[in-house]
């Protein structure tokens, strides 16, 4: 994704950046201080995100959502603000922002709000039919990371899917149900097991490759938005 940071304290800005650079669901990310910044570079750019500040020096960033959306229609919105008066949170609420997070926001919790838009432009650029379970995805927040385990299927752990997820994340040419059963002391039936559930939410996709006997072999990788 491009990502930009809306922010007039700089420090901030810079954090922010550092930080949503390190995310490997970001390809670029660039800041701006003001809100007329803001609306030039959303129409240049065409970012796929923008984290905006509610306190910007020319003008209230929440003012500024029909705007940006005029400029780009794809956009989301994650707003942060130090506000605590309920208008403002009932104004993001009603202009469809992604997020909203007060600050001094965690840094963990930015990278969540992040994966929830990387997990929605998934849904949006699918080319398959949607199912309820895509709609849902999209329509409401369920952090994947924090899903209660009695609501996974039969058979897939909430631990063992995390190790997974953190195996996955350092292959970056694809790994195979075999190789990912040695890494968790698991056998091939589990570990595919693991992978084709993780396949199934939109995480993970599935390639074929030739090995060099020629046998193919079925890898996994982690899914990315563009």
């Amino acid at each position: 994704m491009k990502v930009l940071i809306a922010e007039d304290d700089y420090r901030v800005a810079d954090i922010h950046c550092q930080y949503v650079k390190s995310l490997k669901q970001v390809k670029e990310v660039k800041t701006v201080a003001t809100a007329k910044e803001t609306l030039d570079e959303v129409k240049r750019w065409q970012p796929n995100l923008i984290l905006l500040d509610v306190y910007l020096p020319d003008q209230i960033g929440i003012d500024l959502i029909h705007q940006l959306k005029e400029q780009c229609l794809t956009v989301q919105v994650i707003l942060i603000t130090a506000a605590t008066d309920i208008s403002v949170l009932k104004d993001a609420y009603n202009l469809g922002v992604i997020d909203y997070l007060v600050k001094p926001i965690e840094l963990q919790r930015l990278s969540d709000a992040i994966e929830k838009v990387s997990r929605n432009n998934r849904v949006l650029n699918s080319q398959q039919k949607i199912t309820q379970t895509m709609a849902d995805q999209l329509f409401q927040f369920k952090n994947t990371k924090k899903i209660d385990g009695n609501h996974l299927p039969k058979g897939i752990d909430q631990l063992t899917l995390e190790k997974v997820r953190e195996l996955l994340k350092q292959q970056n040419e694809g790994i195979t149900a075999e190789e990912l059963g040695k890494l968790l002391g698991a056998s091939r039936t589990t570990s595919r097991r693991y992978l084709e559930y993780l396949i199934s939410i939109h995480e993970v996709k599935a390639e074929l490759v030739y090995g060099i006997v020629g046998r193919p072999e079925r890898k996994y990788y982690v899914v990315y938005s563009e």
